[in-house]
């Protein structure tokens, strides 16, 4: 049977599905946990260029210190494959549903307890050492949260739209990345230096907690996937989807890991470098970054389901080239708007970056969930995106501040995230057309 005719088969179950559950509280659901991790990633990808070289890494060198802290943060994303082998599995055998919960409860208590952790005045050594291993559990839950997310609006929604509900998740990182933003623009305003300093910069971390509440409240609503059911009903569940994964579809794991590390380069350059450069080399007011990475962040968030229901139209591979050759071009413009110190020049540098990503992004969630059959989906699309995440944005940040601190120039910078893209281009070159087929 043909392709189009199992897709016009299975539209209406599926469309009926997505109506019972509601298309928005779908997409609510299905974001918020992305939402969460990059909300938690923002603040600690700003507290590591603003405070932490000076609350937990006090005795260097203030750019040794914030190289230091971004190391700490790629932790975040080497655990990330543990996340990846327990999650996957547990999500091809017990279910999407239980898996969302139980990570986003601990994405949200390792966020608060970062806020709560003494600085190393206090408790010297084991205070960097106790936020290396928060990095760590929380990297662990971060590595089961995005594949179930993605799966969440995916497979309750209509067949044909695939590209668009999985895209909805890829909308959390700029909302994520929007509130953390504002939230810490709001403190730093309302408070002195030295008060920020001090205790300041502790307030989001422990806002964390009221995101969790509101994910729990969105996900205990929608029921499990129609997908999973059917798995179960036909008793199709594997009992080893991971070993499934590494013996039976690494082609598949290899296209669709390399089709996600540009875009994680771009977004480490354009949101987690930017403010480094611009506050510690520019020397430009820290509002200024801010704003041009909240103003981009929104711009980013509308665009994603664009770019996800373009390719549902054009196919996930013209969509996701035209967004990673866009990519390369901007990576060497970027810093020239950003050298001329030009306030309306340096959030067009941010603004189109987060746009040319979301390009990619849109895209990305269906690409690489589509690699994989059903019966190891969560598995083969968690280790792809964790798997990936250390090789791009793990490492992205403190490379990228490496490169600048020994080079002193920025070309090195760009050549970097271009090589990055290069890599997401040979696999998306690799890669078979998905928009349109079924598995």
């Amino acid at each position: 049977m043909a392709d189009s005719e199992i897709a016009e088969q299975q539209a209406p179950v599926t469309a009926q599905a997505e109506m019972k559950t509601g298309t928005g509280r779908l997409a609510a659901a299905s974001s918020v946990g992305t939402a969460l991790e990059w909300y938690d990633f923002t603040v600690y990808n700003i507290m590591a260029a603003l405070v932490f070289n000076h609350v937990f890494f006090p005795s260097f060198d203030p750019l040794v210190g914030t190289i230091l802290a971004f190391s700490t943060y790629a932790v975040g994303y080497i655990s990330r494959p543990v996340g990846g082998l327990i999650f996957g599995h547990l999500g091809d055998v017990a279910g999407r549903k239980c898996v969302l919960i139980t990570t986003l409860l601990i994405m949200g208590v390792t966020t608060a307890l970062m806020g709560l952790l003494p600085g190393y005045a206090v408790w010297g050594i084991w205070s960097p050492v106790l936020l290396v291993m928060l990095r760590f559990i929380q990297g662990v839950a971060l590595g089961g949260e995005w594949a179930g997310a993605v799966l969440l609006s995916m497979e309750h929604g209509d067949i044909r739209k695939r590209g668009r509900n999985a895209s909805f998740a890829q909308v959390g990182p700029s909302c994520g990345t929007l509130i953390g933003t504002a939230f810490i623009t709001v403190t730093t305003l309302t408070l002195s230096g030295e008060q920020f300093q001090e205790w300041g910069w502790r307030v989001p971390f422990l806002f964390s907690l009221m995101l969790v509440m509101f994910g729990l409240w969105l996900r205990r609503g929608v029921e499990e996937t129609p997908t999973f059911i059917e798995m179960q009903t036909a008793e199709k569940i594997t009992h080893a989807p991971v070993k499934d994964v590494f013996l039976q579809y690494p082609r598949q794991l290899l296209i669709a890991g390399g089709s996600r590390i540009g875009s994680d380069v771009l977004y480490a350059l354009v949101v987690v470098f930017t403010l480094t450069y611009v506050t510690t080399v520019l020397h430009l007011p820290r509002p200024l970054a801010l704003t041009a990475t909240m103003l981009g962040a929104i711009g980013n968030a509308v665009a994603v389901p664009f770019f996800g229901a373009l390719s549902d139209k054009l196919g996930r591979r013209p969509v996701y080239v035209a967004g990673a050759l866009m990519a390369v071009a901007w990576a060497f413009v970027f810093f020239f708007l950003l050298d001329s110190t030009h306030p309306v020049l340096i959030v067009i540098a941010v603004f189109v970056g987060l746009l040319i990503h979301a390009s990619m992004y849109g895209p990305q969630a269906a690409f690489v969930t589509e690699q994989f059959p059903e019966h190891v989906r969560y598995a083969g699309a968690s280790l792809a995106y964790t798997l990936a995440g250390i090789v791009g944005g793990g490492f992205a940040p403190l490379v990228i501040t490496t490169l600048y601190e020994k080079t002193g120039s920025t070309l090195w910078v760009s050549v970097y995230v271009s090589l990055a893209l290069g890599v997401t281009l040979i696999a998306l070159w690799k890669a078979e057309e998905t928009a349109h087929k079924c598995h």
